[in-house]
Formats: structure tokens, sequence, C-alpha cells
């Protein structure tokens, strides 16, 4: 196993590599096809290179813990916009999430409504391409570049383009408060419309969810702005019976840090797909799975479907628009279904950059399809 401690071992054993090799973050995601080769691992790449709170920017190297970056943001209470989760319990592994891990998946939890994905707080990063060539892009503070955009194109990428380095992140103030606002007993179609209306409000919703009858939506902010948009979220949502408000911090960090992480199908048989749909579709689809438990994320854009093992959900209503990945189950249904959805329209696209990227193949291969 190859685990470079800079920059110039990582371009180093990559253009010096004779064959395939499996690139391993924290190791908390294992998702794709199987990867034959010589594992390259990010863990010693690890440190925060450069955070300046005043100018709202962090600078880490891809294989610092996710914790620790965490950890020195909250000292100077700030956050990630995008609100990574955890899906170690969810995935049955084991390791240490890092940020490389993060941008490579470009993770986003239930705040993606308000503050987009993982790419849309990235502002620049470093990668080491296939042929050894150290390559950046963005930079360490927030501007405009030119160019090429690979600082979007590397998140979601999953190693098959470079070896992400080191990543750059714009930053927002900590929460200074929250509550949870909970409706009851609802249908998913209920909840969807329901979810519609509140998120065309006025009224700054950083999460909305339905699983379980209940649709739940999220706001944070100061103290005074809290008790002022639950109010009129009660008003709003008046029309659907009894409106229940949780404004204890500690207990909304537990709902949707469990609607974040998947709680709710943990430990749980069955094989678990993440559909990303457009929200007006997403009853409609969740009555054509039938018998698979759902929740709902994002507004209704994102499902988390629990089924029977074996079940292709990419048969069922194929005219329904999106993307199915299926995140867990056994290796024969991933070899025969496969992880990630087919996207036979960009896949000459996609082979033209990993031929540009990645020249004798050697990132991932297969990874993706």
């Amino acid at each position: 196993m190859f685990e470079p401690a800079t920059e110039q071992h990582l371009s180093e054993a990559i253009r010096d590599a004779s064959g395939p090799l499996k690139i391993r973050g924290g190791g908390t995601r294992p998702l794709g096809n199987p990867v034959t080769g010589e594992v390259l691992s990010t863990a010693k790449l690890s440190g925060i290179s450069l955070y300046e709170p005043g100018a709202l920017t962090i600078v880490a190297q891809a294989g610092t813990p996710l914790a620790e970056i965490e950890a020195a943001l909250a000292k100077e209470n700030q956050r990630l916009p995008f609100e990574p989760m955890d899906h170690r319990d969810m995935l049955g592994t084991q390791g240490t999430p890092t940020i490389g891990g993060v941008v490579a998946a470009n993770i986003a939890g239930p705040r993606r409504i308000q503050a987009g994905s993982c790419r849309d707080s990235l502002i620049g990063v470093r990668f080491v391409d296939g042929a050894g060539e150290t390559i950046k892009n963005g930079g360490r503070v927030m501007k405009n570049v030119t160019g090429y955009d690979l600082v979007k194109l590397m998140a979601g990428s999953y190693g098959t383009l470079g070896v992400i380095s080191e990543v750059s992140f714009k930053l927002l103030p900590g929460i200074a408060a929250s509550a949870t606002i909970c409706v009851e007993g609802r249908s998913p179609e209920q909840a969807v419309a329901i979810m519609a209306r509140v998120l065309g409000s006025p009224f700054e919703v950083s999460g909305a969810a339905f699983g379980g009858g209940r649709v739940l939506f999220r706001i944070e902010g100061f103290a005074q702005s809290i008790a002022y948009r639950s109010a009129q979220l009660e008003t709003l949502l008046s029309d659907y019976g009894a409106v229940g408000v949780e404004t204890d911090p500690d207990k909304t960090r537990e709902i949707w840090s469990n609607i974040a992480n998947v709680a709710a199908f943990h430990d749980t048989p069955g094989d678990l797909w993440r559909i990303s749909v457009k929200p007006s579709d997403a009853p409609a689809l969740v009555a054509e799975l039938g018998m698979a438990q759902t929740m709902l994320d994002w507004g209704g854009g994102l499902i988390w479907a629990l089924t029977e093992p074996g079940t292709d959900l990419r048969a069922v209503a194929p005219e329904i628009k999106g993307h199915r990945t299926l995140m867990r189950a056994d290796d024969a249904t991933k070899a025969k279904l496969g992880t990630f959805h087919p996207e036979p329209g960009l896949a000459a696209i996609n082979q033209g950059l990993r031929a540009k990227f990645d020249p004798r193949g050697i990132l991932n291969p297969g990874l993706m399809g």
C-alpha cells in the first residue's frame, strides 16, 4: 500500500505506478464497482494548511479528518455550509471520514436546500492526475477564477480523474439558535405539497424532510428570528392541523443528525437506495416503489428507499427521471446492478475526461462503470 505523506510523494507514487491504483481516503464510503489494484491512501496527507476566520476560509490537506476540521471551526463559531454527514452506521463501515473523501463524493446533508452541496462551498483544489502531474485550480480566498472550473469537476469524481491533495472552502458563521417545526400524519403526496409551500415562503428554512408520517422543517438563526419565523410557520401551516415546535437545541440537533445520517435504516436488513428526483415527482415514485420503506429529504428531492435484497429500483417507473444509486447491498447485487445510475448520454464525455486526466487508466479503473 502506498501512503504518501506529501504532495510530491503522491505525485511520484502515481507517476511510477506500474498498474491500477485503488484510491482510498478514510474508507468510510466504499461505493462503486470493486477496484483491483495497489491501494493508494491519502490518510497521511493530513493537517489544516491555512485557516483565516476573518476571511471565512479554510485550507486543508485531503486526509485531514473531518472531525478535526469541524473542531477547529467550532472554536471560532464557524462551520462548513453544506452539513457533511457520517454514513458509517448506514453503510456498516469503519474508518475515519476525511475532508478529501467528502469532496470526492460531493457530500451534502439536509442544508443542501439552503446552502448547496460540497461543490458549492469548494473554492480551490489541488490534485495529482493520472500522469503524476500536480494541478491547482481555484484559490485560497473567495474570488472568481478564469479558465476551466476543475474545482467543480473534481467534486463527485470519486478519485477517477485525479487524487485530491488539498482543498479550500468558504465558511459560514455558526448557528446561534434553531428549531424544528413538525406536522404529523401525512402521506408522501401531502408532505411534498406542504414542503413546497414552506420552501416557497420567505422564512428561510434550512431543512425539509419527511418520514414516518411526519413532515419536519428546520429554521436557524438568532433567537428572536427563530421565535418570529416559528410563529409565522405555525400560521402558514394551520390548515394542516396541529403544528409542533421543538426549540431545544440538543433535540433539534439530534433530529437533523438522524435525518442526515439516515438513522432510520441503520441495522435494518435490506438494500438501501439513494434516489435524486425532481421534488414534484417524489410522491409518484414512492407510490410505485410499493413495499419499500422510504424517507424524503431536500424537500422531496432526495428519497432514501429500503428494499428487499436484490430489488432493481431502476426498473421501477423508469419514465420518472433522476439518479438511483445503490448505496448498500451485498457484492452479488452490486455486481449485477452496479452502484451508480447509468448515464449513456454522458458516457462519451466521461470517457473523454478520463482519457485527458488519466491517460493510462490507472485511477480507480472501473469504479463508476
